[in-house]
This record gives structure tokens, C-alpha cells and sequence, in this order.
């Protein structure tokens, strides 16, 4: 990434970091309902990978932790608040929340509530690229507790039987909801997992967006060029609980604040700051102009926006 590059994307990671923690104040003021999982901490990996992809080319999918990826795909951030909010404005018109941001424009396929969901619709849409011999790819970001699903195995192997054009990767946060990944997972290394159905595969630092960058160019590069399916593990960390009902009591507060020691944000703003591409006072002024951004577009956006109609409940249901 050029210089100018990385001035974006720390406007992007701040814009990402604000977004997030204004929808944890909306829920307190219940403002949002139902399952919300935030994403503080983890900026680097989603913003690394896609400044490596093609945003609105390559096809996206993803869990429930999903805010983020759709914006960085290019989904309107009001739409996604909007969404959180249940108004009728939202990117899935108010049905879907938290858990189920979509945006087919921009190719964000979806966030998914079912652990394990996203992989086989990842092969899927990648066998269809396949077959109709484009140079898009499938990005399917997944979390390390989903690993140990079935189909996980089954993707993988069918992925690399018809070599298809699909990277995987790994947003290892070391939990899964409240269970730590020695107490669940016998290989820790989750990218060693796939040695068994012969798929290429790194594991890396996942708050240095520049190392996240140069890992993803080497796979999107490797996957792009026809040699079919690779797997790229990024060691992160979330700041806040696996959802808002999460007390974070299955952790102590020395490892959180070890894992704030390396944030993501404050790693890329110090490597500005230092080749002088940036002040302090610019980075202050930039987390200002981001929460008046925030307040004055994003959030009054969701909150003047209409509620659902009745009448269109039975609206986009199959049957």
C-alpha cells in the first residue's frame, strides 16, 4: 500500500472502530435489539484482506460479526445502522439485523448466524465463478470456533477436489463465545488444519494491517491465478464479548489490556506519525470529524428512518 493508501485506511479503521462502538451505545439505549456482535480490535484483518481484493468484484461472506466486512465492501454505513435499528431503510429492510447485513450490489453475500454456514456458500458461489470463467474470487471470512463444524472438513475437500478460486480466512480471536481454543480445539495452529486436504496455507499477525496486507496479496495472488483454494489464519483479538450479553468473565482484564498494547488502529497511526506523514493532532481531529460524521449522518439517518410497514409483512418470504 502506498502511503496515501494507508491515510485511507486509517480513516476507514477509525470510521470502523466509531461505528462500532456507537452501535454498543444504541443497544444500551435500546435503540438496537436482538444478537449484536461487535468488532473492536479485529480492524486489521477485514480492511488488510480487502485492500489486497477487488471490493464490489470478488464475492464476500461471512458470520454474524459482519458490520464491518459489508462497509468495507462498499455497503452504505447508513443503511447498515439503519439495519441495526430495524427501520424499513435498512440494507435488508429492517428483517434481517444484526446478524444478516447484506449487499448483493457490492457483492457482500451476507453475514450468517449459523456457525459453519458461510463455508459451503463460499465453495458455491466459487464453483459458479468456475464455471462461468470469471477472475473473481471467494473470500469467506470465518472465526476459529467454527473450525470445528463438519462442514468445514467437507468444504475444504471439495474445495481443493475442483480447485476452485475461494481463500479462507481465519479471524482466530483465540475464543469461541466463551470458550478458549486450547479447551476446544486440539490443533491450536488452525491454518496446520488444513494440511489434509493438500491446501495451501500462512498464519500471521492480524493487528498489523501491513503484514495482513502482504500475507493477503501472496494468497488473493495464489488464488486468482487458477491454483485453486488457500487458507490464510490471522491472530487477532476482540476487545468487547462475544455479544452484548457476554461479561468477558472467562478472561482476565491483564490479557485484555496485553492485546490493547498492539492495536491495530494505534499500530498504523504510529507508522504514519513516524515518516511523517501524519501528527497527532491530525489523528484527533480525525477521530472528531469521524464521530460528528457518525452522529450527524449515520445515526440521524437510522433514527428518522421509517419503522417497517405492516402491511408488507408477509413481503420477501418464500412460502
Amino acid at each position: 500500500m502506498t502511503l496515501d493508501d494507508k491515510k485511507r485506511v486509517l480513516r476507514e479503521m477509525v470510521l470502523h472502530r466509531r461505528f462500532e462502538e456507537r452501535c454498543y451505545q444504541a443497544y444500551i439505549e435500546r435503540k438496537i435489539g436482538g444478537f449484536l456482535h461487535l468488532y473492536p480490535g479485529q480492524e486489521a484483518c477485514c480492511n488488510g484482506v480487502m485492500e489486497a481484493a477487488r471490493p464490489s468484484h470478488d464475492y464476500v461472506i461471512t458470520g454474524y460479526r459482519d458490520h464491518i466486512h459489508a462497509i468495507k465492501c462498499g455497503a452504505d454505513p447508513k443503511a447498515v445502522m439503519a439495519e441495526l435499528y430495524g427501520k424499513a431503510t435498512g440494507c435488508s429492510k429492517g428483517r434481517g439485523g444484526s446478524m444478516h447485513i447484506f449487499d448483493v450490489a457490492h457483492r457482500f453475500m451476507g453475514g450468517y448466524a449459523l456457525v459453519g454456514g458461510p463455508f459451503p456458500l463460499a465453495a458455491g458461489m466459487a464453483k459458479a465463478i468456475q464455471m462461468k470463467g470469471g477472475d473473481e474470487i471467494a473470500i469467506c471470512f470465518l472465526g476459529d470456533a467454527a473450525n470445528n463444524q463438519g462442514v468445514f472438513h467437507e468444504t475444504l475437500n471439495m474445495s481443493k477436489l475442483w480447485n476452485l478460486p475461494v481463500l479462507f480466512v481465519c479471524e482466530n480471536n483465540l475464543y469461541g463465545i466463551g470458550t478458549a481454543l486450547d479447551r476446544s480445539t486440539a490443533v491450536h495452529d488452525q491454518y496446520k488444519r488444513v494440511c489434509a486436504y493438500g491446501i495451501e496455507s500462512a498464519q500471521c499477525d492480524g493487528q498489523d494491517i501491513d503484514i495482513v496486507y502482504e500475507h493477503a496479496k501472496t494468497a488473493i495472488d495464489y488464488v486468482r491465478s487458477g491454483k485453486g483454494p488457500y487458507f490464510l489464519e490471522l491472530m487477532t483479538y476482540r476487545y468487547r464479548g462475544h455479544s452484548m450479553s457476554d461479561s468477558r468473565a472467562y478472561r482476565s482484564r491483564e490479557e485484555e489490556e496485553h492485546w490493547k498494547l498492539r492495536d491495530p488502529i494505534n499500530i498504523l497511526r504510529d507508522r504514519l506519525i513516524a515518516a511523517g506523514e501524519l501528527t497527532l493532532e491530525d489523528f484527533q481531529q480525525m477521530e472528531r470529524d469521524t464521530d460528528t460524521f457518525i452522529e450527524q449522518d449515520i445515526i440521524a439517518f437510522a433514527e428518522a428512518s421509517p419503522e417497517p410497514d405492516v402491511s408488507e409483512l408477509e413481503h420477501f418470504v418464500l412460502a
